[in-house]
């Protein structure tokens, strides 16, 4: 139960930051894309031209956050494998962030290139920006691990 607690803080903590980002007029993630792609991968279809021009999936934005969440917690997991039962007593920023920052290779080498923008971005116009955002992201995503954490062992005690 700990690991979906902190699964889901963690993907809050990257939420409220592309909160942030997007306030500041950054282009953030569409979770309604991320629906879709899911919806697609139901039926079959892994990758896409442009998730854009796909035909749209019924409650793909829902589908999106829970596909969003649910990773976040499967990340959460990894981290857990990663570092062991014994972070959880003792959770330290470096296996929570190094594992966050890992993450991003869930984007750049799958979800993009799957939804029509290359790998690593590389059929947008401006890649290397859009990798070290997503990287940021993803170091956001670490630390909302470990405070997470913290929070939960908090909670615990």
């Amino acid at each position: 139960m700990e690991i979906i607690f902190i699964g889901i803080g963690a993907t809050v903590v990257m939420d409220l930051w592309l909160a942030l980002l997007k306030r500041l007029g950054v282009k953030t993630l569409n979770m309604a894309f991320i629906g879709r792609w899911a919806g697609h991968l139901a039926q079959g279809r892994f990758a896409h031209a442009s998730i854009g021009a796909a035909a749209p999936v019924p409650g793909e934005g829902a589908l999106g956050w829970l596909v969003h969440y649910a990773t976040g917690i499967a990340f959460a997991a990894a981290l857990v494998v990663v570092a062991g039962p014994g972070w959880l007593a003792a959770p330290t920023l470096a296996p929570a962030l190094t594992v966050g920052i890992a993450t991003v290779g869930a984007p750049l080498f799958v979800m993009q290139p799957a939804m029509g923008l290359g790998f690593a971005s590389s059929k947008t116009p401006t890649p290397l920006k859009n990798c070290l955002r997503s990287l940021a992201n993803h170091a956001v995503f670490g630390l909302g691990l470990y405070l997470s954490a913290l929070l939960v062992k908090g909670i615990a005690s």
